[in-house]
């Protein structure tokens, strides 16, 4: 694990090395994390965005849990894009003190952006799958269908709604649990200049028969430049269902132009 962190933190310091010369006019980097709503916005067309960070989760459904998300955005167009999401690493410790090391599930979406008559706001769609590539011991063993709407709107100046409504047909449940988990979550985001942006975010999921998980995000971006924007975030849980805390930070990067 220390041997990964490690090549981690050198292809992070490559990549700041490189997108920090970014001429002005090259565009900027879109980024998701660290919330759990997604923009209707894709990232720039023809360009490889890309997500790296890390989170640690006390509580919930285990006693502690340690993950280096990871997401590859890219955009055909203004319209069409698709994001690739897994964890590079994760290291969880159930409440038996049972340590488990692996990489995370990876999930596939097709992302479609809709455009409204007004210039600040939008819609969006993402549809895809969870494939089960991780261990049993990480990941839940079973495949994973995946919808999103999303309704993006810029208001008042300097502030950004994102709200999420989604439903994911699960491939493991229990016995009388419904199979269907429906999540949501809106982020309201406010700009205080040209580098920094804070977000407060309540999100949470339903499922039948199981018990409902809701927890409030706040948080702050730093734009390093154009390419390069850092995420810092604690979460808190508001329900006994929920993970206690979680603590979250990492950095958006627009790589490079593919096409």
């Amino acid at each position: 694990m220390k041997l990964r962190k490690k090549s981690l933190l050198m292809i992070l310091c490559l990549a700041l090395n490189h997108v920090v010369y970014a001429e002005e006019n090259e565009p900027a980097a879109t980024p998701y994390r660290p919330s759990v709503s997604a923009p209707a916005a894709l990232s720039e067309p023809g360009w490889l965005d890309v997500e790296l960070g890390w989170q640690r989760i006390k509580g919930g459904g285990d006693k502690d849990r340690d993950s280096v998300p990871v997401a590859a955005k890219l955009a055909f167009n203004k319209d069409w894009g698709i994001v690739l999401n897994s964890e590079l690493g994760v290291r969880r410790t159930d409440f038996n003190d049972t340590l488990f090391t692996g990489a995370g599930d990876i999930t596939l979406l097709v992302k479609h952006r809709i455009a409204t008559a007004s210039e600040d706001a939008a819609w969006g769609i993402a549809a895809g799958v969870k494939v089960p590539s991780a261990k049993d011991s990480i990941g839940s063993g079973k495949t994973d269908a995946i919808l999103n709407g999303i309704f993006s709107k810029d208001f008042a100046g300097n502030n950004h709604l994102d709200a999420n409504l989604g439903v994911t047909r699960l491939g493991a449940y229990g016995p009388g649990e419904g199979r269907a988990q429906y999540g949501w979550a809106a982020a309201l985001a406010h700009t205080l200049n040209d580098q920094w942006s804070v977000f407060a975010e309540p999100s949470g999921a339903y499922r039948r028969a199981t018990a409902s998980t809701a927890q409030l995000m706040i948080g702050a971006s730093y734009g390093y430049s154009k390419r390069a924007v850092f995420d810092f975030a604690v979460a808190r849980g508001v329900t006994a269902a929920s993970p206690d805390w979680q603590v979250l930070a990492g950095v958006t990067l627009l790589l490079g132009r593919l096409w």
